[in-house]
């Protein structure tokens, strides 16, 4: 109807995909990922070393693992990165559905690894974990179930989305994966509250999740230990706590020296959970700064395109990507300075992680399709060329 009365921006007829492309994507953004995953493999190579060693296992072998999946990563990001919202919303759909069956069977056919929580599945040669895949096609079904409400006689999308969210988050804190239960519930909430949902209602949804946490915490010794772990005054220097609090604090703000950390000898998981620790040691205060910089362009300049955006599925889904991938930074960072408990969160596209990585890009193929510029795309170039 608005572009019946507007009037629409002209579309050039017959350029070809990849300059179309490369002219409407957000190159700030494209950059920052890439240039994260440059940082990724720069502490690979430090991080994973020792581990490499102590596994018998020639020194840059999970170098090598990490530019790989990295690289599929990147090359179905790129790929994503090209679709219409439509298509994206297919494919996410689609990838919920398969990630939502291979949960559904992890207690059959699932592994802990031994790290007492039933989170992949083992193939041998390698493992996936498929809460990763989840997270980017539940942004997109939710998406795509509150836009529907927004339809003249559509369905209560908001009330499906909700009751999925529920199953889902659920569904993970039995494996237990707590992290990644939180992570969903904070993206629904951030969808749901960009969609119109009253603050009352959040807040009760949000004491409802408190309740949860101290049924959780009663309930479970692998969750209580955490939180009595952060909960504690004293910090035992032999925890993996204990070894990142002490790293980072020695790395200063130039660090130690490339190479000079010890972190990296002592913590079994500082290539993946606690790798901004390895940072914080050899390159100091600097390098973080920098990470983090280039996490806050990311989703800054993502939610100030989606802020002119007209479609409400476009809207909503870029929104929830974009927070879900800053909030898991800012999670798996608040973990090693002891902001926060534990959680077993890596961090995006810089930790080692076949199934990380490749998540990782293919959520963030999500979020730059739908942050390109498009016609029609924002009301303000409509009125801009009426004037």
């Amino acid at each position: 109807m608005t572009e019946m009365v507007f009037g629409t921006v002209p579309v050039r007829a017959g350029e070809p995909v990849l300059p179309r492309w490369w002219r409407t994507i957000d190159k700030w953004a494209l950059s920052a990922i890439l240039m994260l995953f440059g940082v990724g493999m720069l502490l690979g190579l430090a991080a994973s070393v020792p581990l490499a060693e102590k596994n018998g296992l020639e020194p840059f072998y999970y170098v090598k693992r990490q530019a790989f999946f990295g690289s599929l990563g990147i090359i179905a990001m790129l790929l994503i990165s090209m679709l219409s919202p439509t298509q994206v919303r297919r494919i996410g759909v689609i990838g919920f559905f398969f990630a939502f069956l291979a949960i559904l069977a992890l207690p059959v056919i699932g592994t802990d690894f031994g790290k007492g929580a039933v989170r992949w599945i083992s193939f041998g040669f390698a493992s996936v974990q498929p809460s990763e895949f989840l997270k980017p096609g539940f942004v997109i079904i939710a998406a795509w179930f509150m836009a529907a409400a927004h339809e003249v006689a559509g369905p209560p999308g908001r009330l499906y989305s909700f009751l999925l969210t529920v199953f889902i988050v659920v569904l993970l804190a039995l494996q237990p994966d707590f992290g990644q239960a939180s992570l969903v519930l904070f993206s629904w909430m951030v969808m749901y509250f960009i969609a119109g949902a009253p603050i009352f209602l959040l807040t009760g949804i949000a004491g409802l999740t408190a309740a949860g946490g101290l049924f959780a915490y009663n309930m479970s010794e692998h969750f209580a230990r955490r939180i009595n772990g952060f909960l504690s005054t004293e910090i035992d220097p032999r925890t993996q706590i204990g070894y990142a609090t002490n790293a980072i604090q020695e790395g200063g703000f130039f660090g130690v020296g490339v190479g000079e950390g010890t972190v990296k000898w002592s913590l079994p998981d500082a290539h993946t959970d606690f790798i901004i620790a390895v940072a914080a040691e050899e390159y100091g205060l600097i390098l973080v700064m920098i990470i983090i910089a280039l996490y806050a362009i990311v989703v800054v300049r993502s939610l100030l395109r989606l802020m002119r955006e007209r479609d409400p599925f476009t809207r909503l889904a870029g929104s929830g990507l974009a927070c879900a991938f800053g909030v898991q930074a800012l999670i798996n960072m608040g973990v090693a300075v002891r902001l926060l408990p534990a959680k077993g969160m890596t961090l995006p596209f810089v930790s080692y992680g076949g199934s990380s990585v490749i998540a990782s890009g293919i959520a963030l193929g999500f979020l730059l399709a739908l942050t390109r510029t498009r016609p029609q795309g924002e009301l303000s170039d409509i009125l801009a060329r009426r004037k």
